[in-house]
């Protein structure tokens, strides 16, 4: 590559020689008109299959059939020319004329064509050879690498080169390729074009494909930068050429036998692919989703019904479409006589003629005579004028520079040299002009250049299927437009789409299914990201998407749901009145109040007897008062934690139950008093009397009363929710306040209780008949027991079973006074009236241990 720079530079720069001289032989063009303006044309007229190199333009050359696809392309900058000669609207009184050489796809013919184009193929008389080059712009060539190589070389004379079919992204580098335009859109769009593609229809697992070459190598790189940004993996990424050897092609059949995936993008030109695609149909290797680049998608001769089993539902992209009035009839009405000289057409006839004596014994001669059946009637997929993509681009720049041309003469129309043809143009003037072109079609499209000399890049999304003659046409199914705002610029149609293996649904391709809600991904050890494990949540944790790489925590106040979707918020507990254990403690509860104001009765109705006055009528009252208020405030425990209900409930707990045993304490007291005051010569009765009695029970409430009030205005109790005892369900509880607090009446209550039952044991052993100081230190011992099996009960119990354990001490404890107290005195009241004297209570009895 280096060494043609070298070559070139030194011709066309040689200022020693006394005139310009031809080395070698000259190249002429195969197709030429002669016009004001000359502008160049390099199409792949043919195929090289060997050259020589010896010195400098001498070649031996094979050629194979004419590629009339490149025949049309000539035609069409034939057809532009004309037409703009025929417009008294662009160059009136101006002609175009042309060069058009054929490439034979060789890179140092395609230099050499170039050159002959710019220095021209005539001796001179000037001696410095600085005369202007013979054209003024060049369009083509079809591919990137012999684009690159003319683009370099001929770069620093100015002259813009037009390409018409080289997409390779590289090009768009105006450092390297300053003189560079297209009217084709660079592989960097198509690249995005084809990520967002395979996104859309949600492959993760793809193969990749790609033509060892500039095209090939650097519309992978941009296609794998994007598309690994989107989360897609690449299961495998292979290069193959047409001069592959066969060791190399079956090597990529094995890989694609033994992948996983089942999609396959190809970023090749069908040169490449040919091979391949004949070597996986003669293995049966079908059902894979093809993805095509521009290259093959939309190419005739891999679209035979040999490859349809294998490329079948092949989706891709490819240039936009045009229809260009009048040209479909210029090129059905080409004949051999239409341009004397020119052989490349007599060669095209030749072609056609020779096909009709092949063998039907030989199908690859066949297949190609197909397609050049006779100039006048070739083959719809060339002359068709739906099918004429890449012709519209040379249509296009063509028509780019004339409008550069006209913005030239314009300019000097201000000086008043309007279309004078001796007005002598330089192609730089041509390069100015094209960066500024903005024009539009006459079928309105709009075509102009950005700062790289590219288009703007927009492309039809076609898919592979068969018509009712089971011929393969290329369906356009959507849309990708780069001038679209982003995340528009990818549009999908109503068209139904045929998938690989004539599916009409979308085929799946990824290395692990979707994780479902619920589960999170977890990537497998040494595996791409597409390759992952689906765990289950946490507990507390969901996932709502699939896929999800983190599982979102709840909210404290809500739970995950049991397939751990979607958070839903927990349940609310508490020990309500419409629950079975509520009812059964409401039931109790109520009871031992009535049990309580039945017992009053009872003492009320029998108030005169000796039982009831021996035990100290008032206190007794008092007692079953405190005994009732108990029981019933173990009911603003019940339901729900309210601010008003949380500080009764532990304030009327903490009152009733001083004021029960205070009067508990006075009895006990009184016991011991009336037992000193019956020995000879004691009066302590005086010492302890009914207003004695009275004061030291309001006393001792009040102190707890006290420290009630206290506790209500430092830090009451309040309802709060308890959100940590259980991750499922939120528990509305009572909270304490000041915990201090909570304790001194606690501890108050069991101080009371502690010195009653000492006092009540003192007492067990006095003589009476009837000593009610025995069934107090029952009751009290009863009392204190449960109070202290409350306490490890209380901290262990979950929820609301803490209230009820709490509820169940008040009314165990309640009952042990009441029954402990009271029965005994009842049964004798009711069932033993013989027992209720005087006489009998004040019998001496042997004392007896308890």
């Amino acid at each position: 590559m280096l060494f043609l720079k070298l070559i070139v530079i030194t011709y066309l720069t040689r200022a020693e020689e006394p005139e310009c001289q031809l080395l070698g032989r000259p190249h002429f063009p195969l197709l030429s008109k002669e016009g004001d303006i000359i502008i160049g044309g390099i199409f792949s007229f043919h195929s090289s299959r060997l050259y020589i190199l010896t010195v400098l333009s001498f070649f031996f050359v094979f050629f194979n059939s004419l590629n009339l696809k490149e025949f049309l392309f000539a035609q069409t900058m034939i057809f532009a020319t004309e037409e703009i000669n025929n417009s008294a609207e662009l160059l009136s009184g101006v002609t175009l004329g042309y060069k058009i050489y054929d490439d034979c796809s060789s890179m140092p013919l395609a230099v050499k064509a170039a050159m002959a184009l710019v220095s021209g193929q005539e001796k001179t008389s000037d001696k410095f050879c600085n005369r202007h080059s013979s054209v003024h712009a060049i369009i083509g060539l079809s591919d990137s690498s012999t684009t690159m190589a003319v683009a370099s070389s001929f770069g620093p004379f100015h002259i813009p080169l037009i390409s018409y079919y080289a997409t390779c992204a590289c090009l768009s580098n105006k450092q390297e390729f300053p003189t560079f335009f297209r009217t084709i859109p660079s592989d960097f769009y198509q690249s995005r074009a084809l990520a967002q593609l395979v996104k859309h229809f949600g492959w993760t697992w793809i193969g990749a494909i790609r033509s060892d070459s500039d095209y090939g190598n650097a519309g992978m790189a941009t296609f794998l930068q994007d598309v690994q940004q989107q989360d897609v993996c690449i299961e495998y990424s292979e290069a193959i050429a047409r001069a592959s050897p066969r060791e190399k092609i079956l090597r990529l059949v094995n890989i694609i036998k033994s992948s996983t995936s089942k999609v396959i993008v190809a970023f090749a030109s069908f040169i490449d692919l040919e091979f391949l695609i004949q070597e996986l149909s003669l293995q049966n290797v079908t059902g894979l989703q093809w993805v095509g680049s521009e290259g093959w998608i939309s190419n005739e001769y891999l679209a035979i019904s040999e490859n349809y089993k294998v490329l079948g539902g092949s989706i891709g992209c490819v240039i936009n479409n045009a229809v260009i009035p009048g040209l479909q009839e210029f090129l059905q009405n080409i004949t051999v006589f239409d341009i004397p000289g020119n052989n490349i057409l007599s060669e095209a006839d030749q072609s056609a003629k020779d096909c009709n004596l092949t063998s039907e014994d030989n199908p690859e001669i066949n297949n190609q005579c197909a397609m050049t059946t006779n100039i006048r009637e070739m083959n719809l997929q060339y002359t068709d004028v739906p099918e004429l993509r890449i012709t519209n681009n040379v249509y296009k720049a063509m028509y780019a520079i004339a409008y550069s041309l006209k913005r030239i003469y314009k300019f000097q129309d201000a000086k008043g040299n309007l279309f004078n043809k001796t007005f002598d143009i330089g192609p730089w003037q041509v390069l100015n002009q094209l960066k500024m072109v903005n024009f539009t079609t006459y079928y309105g499209e709009k075509v102009y250049f950005d700062e790289n000399g590219d288009p703007t890049a927009r492309y039809d999304l076609v898919n592979w299927q068969l018509n009712n003659e089971d011929m393969i046409k290329f369906v356009t199914v959507g849309l990708y437009d780069a001038s679209l705002p982003k995340g528009q610029q990818f549009i999908m149609n109503n068209v139904s789409i045929v998938w690989a293996g004539n599916q009409y649904h979308v085929p799946k391709s990824v290395c692990s299914e979707s994780c479902p809600l619920g589960t999170r991904k977890a990537v497998q050890k040494g595996k791409p990201i597409c390759c992952f494990d689906c765990i289950p949540c946490a507990d507390g944790e969901i996932s709502n998407t699939t896929d999800s790489i983190d599982c979102i925590t709840c909210p404290l106040e809500y739970k995950a749901s049991e397939e751990k979707d979607e958070c839903i918020i927990k349940e609310i507990e508490f020990l309500s009145f419409g629950e079975v254990m509520g009812i059964i403690l409401v039931v109790f509860s109520l009871a031992g109040a009535s049990v309580s104001v039945a017992v009053a009765g009872i003492f009320y109705r029998y108030k005169d007897t000796p039982i009831v006055k021996a035990n100290n009528s008032e206190l007794s009252f008092l007692l079953l008062l405190s005994l009732s208020l108990c029981f019933l405030c173990s009911l603003t425990f019940i339901g729900e934690p309210s601010e008003w209900s949380c500080k009764l409930r532990h304030t009327t707990f903490g009152i009733t139950f001083v004021l029960c045993i205070s009067c508990v304490l006075g009895k006990t007291i009184v016991v011991l008093m009336a037992f000193r005051a019956t020995l000879p010569g004691n009066n302590t009765m005086k010492w302890f009397g009914p207003t004695q009695q009275r004061l030291s029970v309001f006393t001792l409430t009040v102190i707890q009363i006290m420290i009630c009030a206290l506790w209500l205005i430092v830090f009451p109790p309040f309802p709060s929710r308890n959100l940590q005892h259980y991750k499922d369900r939120i528990i509305l509880e009572c909270d304490l306040g000041s915990t201090t607090v909570f304790y001194a009446v606690l501890g108050y209550i069991g101080v009371l209780s502690i010195m009653c039952f000492v006092l009540s044991f003192l007492a067990r052993k006095l003589p009476d008949n009837f000593n009610e100081a025995k069934y107090i230190t029952f009751s009290m011992l009863i009392f204190c027991a449960v109070w202290i099996t409350f306490i490890p009960a209380y901290i262990s119990s979950p929820g609301k079973y803490t209230v009820a354990v709490e509820i169940f001490a008040i009314l165990a404890s309640s009952f042990a006074l009441l029954f402990c107290i009271f029965a005994p005195k009842c049964y004798v009241i009711l069932l033993k009236p013989e027992k209720n004297t005087k006489k009998h209570l004040m019998a001496k009895i042997p004392s007896k241990s308890v």
